[in-house]
C-alpha cells in the first residue's frame, strides 16, 4: 500500500494547471484585452501625429485622411489621443490592482493563517477601510498632494484593499483545513513554508480573477475621476480627459472627441470583466 504525498493531498490546482475554455465570448473579450494591451506598449509607434500638437484652424474638424477620427476642441488629433491615452487608462488601473493584490493578499493570508488576536485586528481595519468610500479617499488625497497619476493610485489601492484580503482570508481559512496542510506539518515544515510555498499558491488563481474584475472596476474610477478634474495634468492624455474635455464639443454638436474615450472605457471595462468572472468560475466548477 502506498501513502499518499503531500502534494498528492492538494484539492485546489495550482496557478500552473490554470487552462481556459473555448468560450466564443471569452475569447472575443480575451482578444480584445490583447490588443488594447498592445496598443498600449505599442503607442508611441502607431500614433499619427504628436497627441499634444495644437491646431486651431482645424478644431472640431470631422473625420478626413490626415485624421481618422477627427480633432478637438483644440485641433489635436482624437486618433493619437486615443492610441496614446490608453498608456495611462491602463497604467492607473493596473497599479491599483498590484496594489490592493499585494497588501490585501498578505494582510488577508495572515489573517486567516494565524488567526487569533492578529485576525481580529486585521479584519476590523480592514472594515474600517471598507466602511470609507474609496472615491471620496481619492478626492481628500487629491485635495492635499495635488492633482496626478500616483496619489490617486494610491488612494484607490487603500480602498480596493478590503475587497482583496477578505477573500483571501476566506480561502486560506478553508485551505489550512486541507489534509496536505496537516501531512506537511507532520513532516516538520514550518508553518511560514507551508504557507507561502503551498496555501498562497493554491489560492491564487480564485484572487487573480478577482483582481481582474477590479482592474475594470478600477478603470471607472479613475476616469470618473480625471472627467472631474481631479486625475492626471491637463495636457495628459487619457480617455478620461478626453471625455471632460469634450464635454463642450458634444454641448456644439461634435460629439465625436467625447464619444469615442467613453466607448474605449466601456470596451475595456466589459472585455476584463468578463475575462475576470470567467476565470473566477471556471475555478469554481473545478473546486467543486
Amino acid at each position: 500500500m502506498t501513502t499518499a504525498t503531500p502534494a498528492a493531498l492538494r484539492r485546489r490546482p495550482g496557478i500552473s494547471r490554470f487552462r481556459t475554455t473555448s468560450s466564443p465570448l471569452y475569447l472575443l473579450c480575451l482578444g480584445v484585452v490583447a490588443v488594447i494591451v498592445l496598443v498600449a506598449l505599442l503607442a508611441p509607434w502607431l500614433v499619427p501625429h504628436p497627441p499634444n500638437a495644437v491646431d486651431l484652424g482645424s478644431a472640431l474638424a470631422g473625420p478626413s485622411g490626415a485624421h481618422p477620427l477627427g480633432v478637438d476642441a483644440s485641433g489635436r488629433d482624437t486618433l493619437s489621443r486615443l492610441v496614446v491615452g490608453a498608456r495611462t487608462s491602463l497604467l492607473g488601473p493596473l497599479g491599483v490592482v498590484l496594489f490592493s493584490t499585494v497588501a490585501g493578499g498578505a494582510v488577508g493570508a495572515a489573517a486567516g493563517w494565524r488567526g487569533g488576536w492578529l485576525d481580529s485586528v486585521l479584519s476590523r481595519g480592514s472594515e474600517l477601510v471598507f466602511a470609507f468610500p474609496g472615491l471620496l479617499l481619492a478626492i481628500l488625497i487629491v485635495a492635499i498632494y495635488g492633482e496626478g497619476l500616483p496619489p490617486l493610485v494610491v488612494a484607490l489601492g487603500i480602498a480596493y484593499l478590503p475587497y482583496v484580503s477578505r477573500l483571501t482570508r476566506s480561502l486560506v481559512l478553508a485551505e489550512r483545513e486541507r489534509p496536505y496542510v496537516e501531512a506537511y506539518q507532520v513532516q516538520g515544515h514550518s508553518s511560514l513554508q507551508i504557507c507561502l510555498r503551498h496555501v498562497v499558491p493554491n489560492i491564487a488563481p480564485v484572487v487573480l480573477a478577482q483582481s481582474t474584475v477590479n482592474f475594470g472596476y478600477a478603470l471607472i474610477d479613475l476616469a470618473g475621476l480625471s472627467f472631474l478634474g481631479l486625475g492626471v495634468p491637463p495636457l495628459t492624455p487619457d480617455w478620461g480627459r478626453m471625455v471632460f474635455d469634450g464635454e463642450s464639443a458634444v454641448q456644439s454638436g461634435y460629439p465625436l472627441s467625447a464619444v469615442l474615450p467613453c466607448a474605449a472605457i466601456v470596451l475595456t471595462v466589459v472585455a476584463f470583466n468578463v475575462v475576470g468572472e470567467h476565470w473566477a468560475d471556471k475555478v469554481a466548477r473545478r473546486d467543486r
